[in-house]
């Protein structure tokens, strides 16, 4: 049994050298090899992670291997899985910490659930307190539950709701969160690798997507913990919690997906029913005076790529 850890990085060389400590104590030479793919960072995140595993000697187990280009997550991740062979990938962001046995405990569950395809931890913060990791679909009535932000249309149409609460027990989620996750060679190999055209976002819901199309499961192990720093990673997320227009690659993940799992006209019946919630949301905050609970300009930007949703992603300085 072997195990490839790949961890992306750009621009997070602090972050990376925080995770690789987290894994001293949880890799086992003789099975592990950890895989840092640097995203062309154009800093000097190269050298300080080489530097880093040469003074803690933790050459005979993890490596840097620098991208040319910054194709994103998934073609990031992707160099990484094609520079190594293994039985199993897991896939980890530059902002995790991983907690004493959670490999151990992954690949525990991979064994005892051969239909598992995929398996997740449970992602928590620094003080153990859980997060929302596990998901359903996003569909085109989840777009108007969350552009609605309404209790009484979240409970009529909740079982398209898409954050899953957190479980204490095992279960199978629809798609679950790739800031950690354990992929077994098999389900690369009859699926593929993740899809280039997302440049974030929705990459995780598009693999786990076809990975169960393809007759997988995707299993959620909470036994095993993984801290998530959320956000250290990347902007997207601070942005869309302080309401500002987040960067454009967001809302093109999003088209892309909509259009690929739901065609053209599921891509404009999302947009319709984000709106039909957008127009229930606005009349509440108007009756009582409440700010605006959605992004600057989202109501214009999910027409991102509208009449070409399957384009290639931005290049990255046009993404600014």
């Amino acid at each position: 049994m072997s195990l490839a850890i790949i961890i992306l990085n750009y621009r997070t060389p602090k972050l990376v050298i925080d995770c690789l400590a987290s894994l001293e104590t949880e890799v086992k030479i003789d099975r592990d090899t950890v895989i840092v793919v640097d995203n062309a960072s154009g800093d000097n995140s190269v050298e300080m992670i080489e530097a880093a595993i040469a003074e803690k000697n933790w050459s005979n187990w993890a490596r840097v291997l620098a991208s040319p280009v910054n194709g994103g997550f998934s073609a990031g991740n992707n160099v990484g899985i094609k520079s190594v062979e293994a039985d199993a990938y897991l896939l980890l962001n530059s902002d995790t910490i991983v907690r004493k046995g959670a490999i151990d405990s992954l690949l525990k569950a991979r064994s005892a659930y051969p239909e598992a395809g995929l398996i997740s931890p449970r992602l928590e913060w620094p003080d153990a307190k859980p997060q929302i990791s596990c998901f359903r679909y996003h569909s085109p009535w989840s777009e108007l539950i969350a552009s609605a932000a309404t209790a009484p249309v979240t409970q009529l149409l909740k079982k398209y709701d898409v954050p899953i609460p957190v479980s204490n027990v095992p279960f199978e989620p629809q798609w679950t969160s790739f800031a950690c996750v354990l992929v077994r060679r098999e389900v690369i190999e009859q699926v593929g690798l993740m899809d280039e055209g997302y440049f974030m976002y929705y990459d995780d819901v598009d693999y786990c997507r076809r990975a169960r199309n393809a007759g997988w499961k995707i299993l959620h192990w909470p036994e095993a913990r993984v801290v998530h720093l959320r956000g250290g990673s990347g902007s997207v997320k601070s942005e869309v919690a302080a309401r500002k227009r987040p960067r454009p690659y967001l809302y093109a993940s999003r088209s892309r997906y909509f259009a690929k799992f739901y065609g053209f006209l599921g891509l404009g019946l999302a947009n319709f029913c984000w709106l039909v919630g957008r127009t229930i949301s606005l009349a509440r905050e108007l009756a009582q005076h409440k700010p605006p609970h959605i992004c600057e300009y989202q109501a214009q930007d999910i027409w991102m790529n509208w009449q070409n949703p399957m384009k290639p992603p931005l290049l990255p300085e046009k993404q600014q």
